[in-house]
């Protein structure tokens, strides 16, 4: 149902919104939004409400496709535990130090750039990957550690948010179709070319590597690691913790690279097939969801069979990793199905037409991208939740996008790129964590040598999405 709320449809982002940068409680603030919606819609009663967001979470599941995307997040754990405990990880890590690719300081930081187009599955296992094979060797070769999680950190999230076929697109491709965007595929793919920060960030961490051209504080942390052979500041303290390193193979087994390459490349090579299955041989008529699932499906299903026939693991053990990796991601499947009934709430309460009302009369339709580009650069910003930044944007955006007549493609390519430029500047994101915990550098450190790098990108960004507002 949708009703016409005027003004009061705008209350529950907005109080999401603020609760998650107040409080950086991302999940209660998604569901008290939930909350304050239904209320509105139940005559303000509360206790109606309550009664309300409670269905609306659990209505989410009502749709296959979403139920499919929330599975999928949650079983990548596994995934990723089990390229783990099969010692496919640390194969692929050796495998790499053995052949001798590296020789110098840019040959060692060029690696660890490309490497981030090969493990794209998530960014975490992303980073976490990258950061155990580079450390010893940018540690021998008196590269800082902060340029160590710049790198790492600058290429994952753009990465991943530039590809459908992971976590990052089946959770922007189930959040677009809940605003019922025919062809969400093909929509995203179009936007692809069109995330200019995600492409901007990619492209200066390459154009840093190859020119040696370190800047602001960066310079500084590599003039300390060259000339005085300190890997990190006098008094620094390396944020490391045993929750975010990655599982340990299991002891007395071959480490060997095919544990990991295989099943992550099963996983690569069915999410096509399953989009020409299900679209009758037509990529863009495909469901998304259901790709991705059978995917990660597969992947799992084609490790187990490796890693049993291998006698690395039992069936009991193969079982009990499963349970722990999907436990694991736990998190981000609640976050996802709060996002879900969030984007329901305000397509109930008719939020995106509101907004798009509001704005259609002084807002020309060439500057939506940069405005929606800065709003949500500052909601991830203060919340370190791209995800979460997703969630609020996509269901006010893409409405307006539709209104008011701005290029849709272009619309998401900015939310997703907002999302991910405030990612990168906040020092309460994830990944901004997880890189300085990987690369065992004092995470202050990180943020401060990081942000005039992102603040650059960012800058060609806005400036992009200003320019292609005229030309699109």
């Amino acid at each position: 149902m949708t009703q016409t709320t005027g003004w009061l449809s705008v209350i529950p982002p907005l109080l999401a919104i603020f609760l998650a940068i107040r409080t950086k409680q991302v999940y209660i603030s998604l569901f008290l939004g939930i909350w304050a919606g239904w209320t509105i819609l139940a005559n303000w009663n509360p206790i109606s409400g309550l009664n309300l967001a409670l269905e609306a979470c659990i209505t989410v599941f009502k749709d296959p496709d979403n139920t499919k995307v929330i599975i999928f997040s949650a079983m990548i754990g596994a995934l990723i535990a089990y390229t783990q405990r099969s010692g496919g990880v640390d194969g692929f890590i050796a495998d790499i130090t053995r052949k001798g690719i590296v020789r110098g300081r840019k040959s060692a930081q060029f690696l660890t750039w490309i490497l981030a187009f090969v493990v794209f599955v998530e960014s975490s296992i992303n980073i976490l990957v990258r950061a155990s094979f580079a450390r010893p060797l940018f540690d021998k070769l008196r590269i800082s550690r902060e340029k160590l999680a710049y790198i790492c950190d600058s290429t994952s999230a753009p990465i991943c948010v530039l590809i459908p076929f992971n976590a990052w697109g089946a959770y922007v491709l189930g959040l677009l179709d809940s605003q019922n965007i025919p062809q969400p595929m093909r929509v995203f793919a179009e936007g692809v070319p069109l995330n200019f920060y995600a492409i901007s960030a990619i492209l200066f961490v390459l154009f840093i590597i190859l020119t040696d051209k370190d800047f602001g504080p960066m310079k500084e942390a590599e003039r300390r690691v060259r000339e005085e052979g300190k890997l990190l500041r006098d008094g620094a303290e390396p944020l490391v913790s045993e929750d975010v390193v990655m599982l340990a193979s299991k002891p007395n087994i071959p480490k060997r690279s095919v544990n990991m390459i295989v099943p992550v490349l099963t996983m690569v090579a069915m999410m096509p097939v399953g989009l020409l299955i299900t679209g009758h041989g037509s990529i863009e008529q495909g469901s998304g969801s259901t790709a991705v699932f059978w995917a990660v499906l597969a992947a799992i299903a084609v490790g187990a069979v490796m890693y049993r026939w291998q006698k690395i693991m039992t069936t009991s053990e193969l079982t009990d990793l499963f349970l722990k990796g999907v436990g694991g991601l736990i998190p981000m499947a609640i976050l996802m199905m709060l996002a879900f009934a969030l984007g329901n709430t305000c397509k109930a309460l008719g939020t995106g037409p509101y907004v798009a009302g509001l704005t259609k009369g002084w807002m020309h339709a060439r500057y939506v991208p940069a405005v929606i580009f800065i709003v949500g650069a500052f909601i991830a910003f203060a919340t370190g939740t791209s995800w979460g930044t997703f969630a609020i944007m996509i269901p006010i955006a893409i409405p307006m996008a539709t209104i008011i007549g701005a290029n849709l493609p272009l619309t998401l390519g900015a939310v997703l790129g907002g999302g991910v430029f405030g990612d990168h500047c906040s020092p309460i994101s994830d990944t901004t964590i997880i890189s300085s915990m990987a690369s065992a550098t004092d995470h202050i450190d990180h943020v401060r040598t990081q942000l005039p790098y992102a603040l650059v990108s960012g800058a060609i960004a806005l400036v992009l999405y200003l320019a292609a507002g005229f030309l699109f």
